[in-house]
């Protein structure tokens, strides 16, 4: 008899002690294949949905750089998932592949171009905003990475059918010498062990062992999340890259975006910062050196002592909440 006395009081204290506070909140997350026709034929955009329990009406368009996929808004540590802290914060996420990249369909390389990715983009928000994917959605904005930084900065300036735009790892000064260290690692994704001789010809991906170097340092150098990186990197095609650059950064196009728009670098990105290129070294010297290339409201955060790919900071958290903030305050939830 004392068994089942011992259970029942075990049962009750359960019952009655509190949920911890960093429990987190009941999202529900599913696949999507978005149906989009780019270059004359039809293909799909693959991703992930995560909506929170209590539902949202803004939902985040997350596009990746290059040679990433969706795995880096949600990377799979389970301690570096932007996808996470924003479901947290009330807000509904997309997550997708690229077009050539993930569960995405992969057209020609040669054939991709940002402007290409961006007609692909502007077709799932019309299906975010109609239903099509899950839910509906009164807001939508666009958020993207380095290369998915540039084609978010083209979807929005091109047809101004989002509600505020995230440019992660892109500014309009760019730093040469950084640039030409990141695309010396790059090499033929079918010359890798991880595509092999099969992949379609003409994308590439970073050679295996470059990517603390090309995406991450001078932040710490972490073997677990660099383990990761290589068994879920991916490839781009560069001539995405060359007009992605040519129209975002260069044009620049940013000045057509007319919703609000935050801008996000690490402090070391050896890609856009530094004495030749932006002033990266606090949220303030990025103002002044991006408000010229922006009409519409700009909002800058700043990860200190990191590289390119902030998603993986080991503080990315702060970096997380400047984001929702934002959301929250510029466009709604």
């Amino acid at each position: 008899m004392r068994f089942p006395l011992a259970a029942g009081l075990v049962a009750l204290l359960l019952a009655s002690s509190p949920t911890p506070a960093s429990a987190a909140p009941a999202v529900t997350c599913r696949d999507v294949d978005a149906p989009v026709t780019v270059l004359g034929r039809p293909h799909v955009v693959h991703g992930t949905l995560c909506v929170p329990a209590t539902g949202a009406t803004t939902v985040q368009l997350l596009v990746p750089g290059s040679t990433y996929n969706s795995a880096y808004w949600d990377f799979p540590d389970g301690r570096h998932s932007f996808r996470a802290a924003q479901n947290a914060a009330g807000f509904a996420t997309l997550a997708v592949d690229r077009l050539g990249t993930g569960r995405s369909s992969r057209p020609p390389a040669l054939a991709l171009t940002t402007f290409v990715q961006a007609d692909a983009m502007h077709q799932v928000v019309r299906g975010l905003r109609s239903g099509a994917h899950g839910p509906s959605f009164d807001r939508v904005v666009i958020g993207g990475h380095s290369l998915g930084a540039a084609i978010s900065a083209v979807e929005a300036g091109t047809y101004h059918d989002v509600d505020g735009v995230l440019l992660t790892g892109m500014t309009h000064r760019v730093n040469p010498t950084g640039v030409v260290a990141a695309f010396a690692n790059f090499r033929p994704a079918n010359l890798d062990p991880k595509f092999g001789l099969l992949h379609p010809a003409g994308y590439l991906t970073t050679a295996p062992g470059s990517r603390y170097a090309s995406f991450h340092a001078p932040g710490p150098l972490l073997p677990d999340v660099m383990e990761l990186e290589e068994s879920t990197k991916d490839v781009f095609s560069p001539t995405e890259a060359v007009d992605g650059l040519g129209a975002a950064v260069l044009l620049p196009y940013t000045l057509l975006i007319d919703v609000p728009v935050m801008s996000a670098v690490g402090a070391r990105d050896a890609a856009v910062c530094g004495p030749l290129a932006t002033d990266c070294s606090t949220a303030e010297a990025l103002h002044r050196a991006e408000a010229p290339y922006f009409r519409a409201p700009l909002r800058t955060h700043v990860v200190p002592g990191y590289g390119h790919s902030i998603n993986l900071a080991p503080d990315a958290r702060d970096y997380y909440s400047a984001v929702s903030s934002w959301v929250s305050e510029e466009v709604g939830r």
